[in-house]
């Protein structure tokens, strides 16, 4: 017997019990037949004693009469009757020998074995179903529940990253302000949902040769590689001040994303636009970013309207949430 099945028959339902009913008095030839087959099942010798005495006293209490008394005691008691009911439909259910039948009796009892066997099976079909229903609404609220928490867990990085981002217009040594810049965008992309490769070091292959090129991070923008660079200096950047990045970008098969918290000169965002013939390649203000983070905008759509710009209009600087004042 099937653990689904158990559980369906935990208590006999009015269909199941009247099927019940229906065969065993065809299984047995004569009414403590019926005491036998049920004692075979589990159930109680004191109860059946109760029933036999019945039987004894009445010659009209019938095998139909005590099987459904005694189905019917099996329900009543609850779980001391689940050994026992278990056993009544796993053995009327699978019963195969109709030898012990009234010759006339046989094919109504293969037909009355047929309906419980049936009934089992519908039931057990249904339960299966219902777990199937239950283990697939907890499996999508445990999911859901995951998915809560990553987002609090989202929040509380980008509120913390937005605060240490802020907190780095305090800072006056320019070098601490500029390498501290590259830990927090690279923690607000994260946090952003957005995939990131920390900032890395490309050394020579000869030896003695050093570090020949120094990448601030690498994010992944829709299944695309960007190169990011980021600056905070005190003066706008001109075409010099960026066309380092641009090398960089030109040796991969990547994209570009420059951050600069000085804004560009025309010069620079001349050299961004020739770029464009080759790679895609965007620029933005570090301003832009404290925006959106202001407005709660998702950084992810910042930087994807840009890229958006750079493909279709060959613009590699716009302002999607305004330009900085």
């Amino acid at each position: 017997m099937s653990k689904n099945t158990d559980d369906v028959v935990f208590h006999f339902p009015p269909d199941f019990l009247s099927a019940v009913v229906d065969a065993v008095p065809l299984l047995t030839r004569g009414r403590y037949d019926v005491i036998t087959f049920f004692q075979g099942c589990g159930v109680s010798r004191q109860f059946l004693k109760s029933v036999s005495a019945k039987i004894a006293a009445d010659p009209k209490y019938s095998k139909y009469h005590a099987t459904r008394e005694i189905l019917t005691h099996l329900n009543e008691i609850g779980d001391r009757g689940l050994t026992a009911r278990r056993q009544v439909v796993q053995r009327v259910s699978q019963w195969e020998d109709f030898s012990t039948c009234y010759p006339d009796n046989q094919l109504k009892a293969r037909g009355a074995v047929a309906t419980v066997a049936q009934l089992v099976n519908q039931k057990d079909s249904f339960t299966r179903m219902n777990i199937e229903r239950e283990r697939a609404q907890e499996q999508h609220r445990k999911e859901r529940e995951a998915e809560l928490t990553e987002l609090q867990r989202r929040r509380a990085e980008l509120a913390s990253v937005k605060d240490e981002l802020f907190g780095l217009y305090s800072e006056q040594n320019p070098r601490r302000r500029g390498k501290a810049l590259e830990g927090v965008l690279n923690r607000l992309f994260a946090a952003s949902g957005i995939t990131v490769r920390e900032a890395f070091e490309v050394r020579g292959e000869g030896e003695g040769h050093g570090i020949v090129e120094q990448i601030d991070g690498a994010i992944e923008l829709r299944n695309q590689l960007y190169l990011v660079e980021m600056k905070w200096w005190k003066e706008a950047l001109g075409r010099t001040d960026v066309s380092s990045h641009l090398v960089s970008v030109y040796g991969r098969n990547t994209g570009g994303v420059f951050v600069s918290a000085s804004g560009y000169h025309d010069s620079a965002i001349a050299e961004f636009k020739t770029a464009l013939a080759q790679r895609t390649v965007i620029m933005v203000e570090l301003e832009e970013i404290v925006i959106a983070l202001s407005m709660d905008h998702p950084i992810e759509d910042l930087l994807n309207v840009k890229v958006q710009a750079a493909t279709l209009t060959r613009q590699p600087l716009v302002y999607p949430l305004g330009k900085p004042s």
